[in-house]
């Protein structure tokens, strides 16, 4: 079977005909070779949609053939730095697909689809990256587990990029696929795109020591994407707290280091025992190796790491995520400035709500008080009001803690004032006044707290 359906990208790309809808694999799982064979036929096709999720290198040639989108489309379901460079050199082709992750499987489901529930096609090729084939006839699908499965059965056409440097991720649920289900395949060897360790600020650390306040011996442990998560890591792993679990959308550096520090055992967690449950692994050449085979981790499909039902029923379920910036409203945007989109939702809101409905869960979204221009001028990452333009990621009423280098603040069942005034707390000094200010103006300033 693996003879009869292997090929190459140019045969492949040859299949493609004016207006399909392609999706490429999500992270690493993005194809290279077919990619690139696909591109090189800008000008006898048109209008051509594709689909993935956090652009990693290389940058794909349908951008870099096409910027004007001539022919072909760019949809990135979470916009990456590599997306907004794209953007920033002139590239018009690239547009924001939001979604709520956890829910994403379901945008591949036929019956519903069809059905016109969701306001994409049915897609007339899957092309994903994948680990070379085992003795079993399984392609794995290695860092991106996600929603990979649900696309690649409810594709019309199958194309597996199988790639030596690819690591088996064991699961967990739907991290592979048997040949009997591929229709093509082609072999691939270049290298997978690395995400830069980002070096934590002194701001990081700070606001990493507040959190750890609110971390116990047993909790679980979701880590988004950023220098404070990788200073929280490290401070985990420099600590005496036992037995701590992992269950998270994103599998990061800071997981290899709790782990290794023998922090992170999973021992006591009430599902999943032993194992550190992750939908995609994005980092460092280090994380890729510690994926490969690991027995410790658990690579699960993105409904089940990511449905806050799921997330509800683990018991002290902690998430720590970051953002942009917050209103004195609690409004939180964590993927936009003004209308230029820097980033994306992805399960922020999904871990949210089913932090906050653990049994001694908690959600902690986390930003710096403040940022310094280019010009050396201090910003304010607390506003009176987010600016027009700005995309609310988490809306007020579900966010649940902030915290900023200058402390935690609670906002669930807070009044406006209350959110006000305790926003205004953990905000930067200098700009203390003019918020208050701004929320007596407002009408949401209650002068019952001793700002000083």
């Amino acid at each position: 079977m693996y003879q009869e359906k292997l090929s190459s990208p140019e045969d492949v790309a040859k299949l493609v005909k004016a207006g399909d809808f392609i999706d490429y694999g999500f992270f690493n799982g993005k194809p290279v070779a077919f990619d690139r064979a696909l591109a090189a036929r800008k000008a006898e096709l048109s209008d051509i949609v594709i689909q993935s999720c956090v652009t990693v290198l290389p940058v794909p040639e349908v951008i870099l053939k096409d910027p004007l989108g001539e022919t072909f489309t760019y949809h990135d379901v979470h916009f990456s730095p590599l997306t907004r460079i794209m953007q920033s050199k002139g590239a018009q082709n690239i547009y924001y697909a939001p979604p709520v992750l956890g829910e994403a499987e379901m945008y591949s489901c036929p019956n519903d689809a069809a059905s016109g529930k969701f306001g994409v096609p049915l897609r007339d090729f899957m092309v994903v990256r994948t680990a070379p084939m085992d003795e079993y006839g399984y392609f794995n699908f290695g860092l991106s587990n996600s929603c990979t499965y649900e696309q690649s059965i409810n594709a019309k056409v199958l194309v597996i990029e199988e790639n030596p440097n690819m690591p088996v991720a064991l699961g967990g649920a739907k991290e592979k696929i048997h040949i009997s289900q591929v229709d093509y395949i082609i072999h691939e060897a270049s290298p997978l795109g690395e995400l830069p360790l980002k070096e934590p600020s002194d701001i990081d650390r700070q606001i990493a020591q507040h959190v750890l306040t609110q971390i116990e011996d047993e909790c679980v442990i979701q880590l988004g994407i950023g220098g404070m998560p990788n200073a929280l890591g490290q401070l985990i792993s420099e600590t005496d707290l036992k037995d701590l679990g992992g269950h998270t959308e994103m599998l990061s550096d800071a997981y290899v280091d709790m782990f290794e520090s023998g922090r992170m055992t999973g021992l006591k967690k009430n599902s999943d025992v032993g194992k550190i449950v992750y939908t995609f692994a994005l980092g460092s050449r280090r994380l890729y190796d510690f994926v490969h085979n690991n027995k410790a981790l658990a690579s699960y499909n993105v409904f089940y790491s990511n449905h806050p039902i799921n997330l509800a029923k683990i018991d002290k379920l902690i998430s720590i995520n970051q953002a942009l910036k917050v209103d004195i409203y609690s409004q939180v945007n964590a993927e936009s400035s003004d209308f230029r989109q820097i980033s994306g939702n992805g399960g922020m809101l999904d871990f949210v709500q089913g932090a906050y409905w653990s049994k001694g869960g908690k959600s902690m979204i986390c930003l710096p008080s403040s940022y310094t221009t280019k010009e050396g001028e201090i910003k304010s990452n607390v506003l009176p009001i987010l600016p027009l333009g700005t995309t609310v990621t988490v809306p007020r009423q579900t966010v649940h803690m902030i915290v900023t280098e200058y402390g935690s603040a609670v906002m669930k069942g807070a009044s406006t004032w209350a959110r006000a005034e305790r926003l205004i707390n953990i905000a930067h000094p200098e700009f203390r006044d003019d918020l208050i200010k701004a929320a007596q103006e407002n009408k949401i300033w209650r002068r019952s707290n001793k700002i000083a």
